[in-house]
C-alpha cells in the first residue's frame, strides 16, 4: 500500500493493510500461514499489554497497545472475511446493536438505574439472550458461558459470582474467613500424610478459591489485588538487591535471616518515602 493511498477513515486503512498481508500472492509469509487458533494467543497478550499500560500509567503505551488490540480484531475479521463467515463491519455492527439493546435506560425509554441495578439486568439480559439463541438447553447451569481460557483468578470470581445469583453464596464475610482456616488445615493434613502432589494441588486450590471468595466479598478485584502484590514485591527485594550491591554483596551470599533483615530494611524505605 503507497503512502499517500491511505483511506481518510484510519480504520478502512488498518483493514486494508490487513487485507494485502493476508493476500495468497502478495502477502506476509508469516501472517498468511495464521489462523483463528495461532492468533488468539497473542490476541491474548495484547489484551494484557493494554492492562500494563493502564497499571503504569503511561498514555502514549496505552494508545500503541489499544492500537495493537484493535489489530487483533481486525485480524480475526480478515480471516472469517475469507472464510465468508463474517467481516468487520459485522463485528462493530453486532457490538453495536448489544450495547444499545443494553442499555434502554440509556438509548430507549427504560428507567435510570444504579450501578448495582445495570450489573443485575446486564445478566438477565444476556441470560435472555442465550435462551433465545438456544443456548440454554435443558442441562443448562447457571455457570455456562464463563470462558476457561480466562485467568485462573478471573474465572474463579466470576463462577463464584454466578453461583451467587442464584443464592449460593454466604451473607456475611465471617464464614469466608472460617473457610480459610479449614483449607490451610487441610494442607497441614496432607503434608503431614506425606504431602501427595495431587492432594496438595487439590488443596492449594481450594484455598485459592476461598481466597478469591474473600476479595469478592471484600469488593475487591483479585487480579487487581494481586498484580499490586507481585509489585510491591518486586519493588522490595529490587530494593534488597540495590542495599546489598551497595554494600559490596549479592543475594546468594547470604543466609535467609540476613535476607528477611533487609526485607524489613526495605519495606521501612519504602515506608518512610510513601
Amino acid at each position: 500500500m503507497a503512502q499517500d493511498s491511505r483511506s481518510p477513515h484510519p480504520i478502512e486503512t488498518l483493514i486494508a493493510i490487513m487485507a494485502r498481508l493476508r493476500d495468497p500472492a502478495n502477502g506476509c509469509p508469516w501472517d498468511k500461514l495464521q489462523n483463528f487458533s495461532t492468533i488468539a494467543p497473542y490476541t491474548i497478550a495484547e489484551a494484557y499489554e493494554v492492562a500494563d499500560a493502564i497499571e503504569r500509567d503511561d498514555r502514549p503505551a496505552l494508545k500503541d497497545e489499544l492500537g495493537d488490540l484493535l489489530f487483533q480484531v481486525v485480524f480475526h475479521a480478515q480471516m472469517a472475511r475469507e472464510e465468508s463467515s463474517f467481516e468487520f463491519n459485522d463485528v462493530v455492527d453486532a457490538i453495536c446493536e448489544k450495547m444499545l439493546r443494553r442499555h434502554p435506560h440509556v438509548f430507549g425509554d427504560g428507567d435510570a438505574r444504579s450501578e448495582q441495578e445495570q450489573t443485575k439486568a446486564w445478566e438477565e439480559q444476556k441470560a435472555a439472550e442465550r435462551a433465545a439463541s438456544g443456548k440454554d438447553k435443558e442441562d443448562a447451569s447457571a455457570l455456562d458461558g464463563i470462558a476457561l481460557p480466562l485467568p485462573a483468578l478471573m474465572r474463579a470470581e466470576k463462577l463464584q459470582n454466578r453461583a451467587a445469583r442464584v443464592g449460593f453464596d454466604w451473607p456475611k464475610t465471617e464464614p469466608v474467613f472460617a473457610k480459610i482456616d479449614e483449607e490451610i488445615s487441610e494442607i497441614h493434613e496432607v503434608i503431614a500424610n506425606g504431602g501427595n502432589p495431587d492432594d496438595l494441588i487439590d488443596e492449594v486450590g481450594d484455598l485459592l478459591f476461598a481466597c478469591v471468595n474473600l476479595a469478592r466479598h471484600l469488593s475487591v478485584d483479585p487480579e487487581i489485588a494481586l498484580r499490586h502484590g507481585n509489585a510491591k514485591f518486586e519493588r522490595r527485594f529490587r530494593q534488597i538487591e540495590a542495599n546489598l550491591r551497595a554494600a559490596g554483596k549479592s543475594p546468594e551470599e547470604c543466609s535467609l535471616e540476613e535476607l528477611e533483615d533487609q526485607w524489613l530494611v526495605a519495606k521501612a524505605m519504602e515506608a518512610k518515602h510513601s
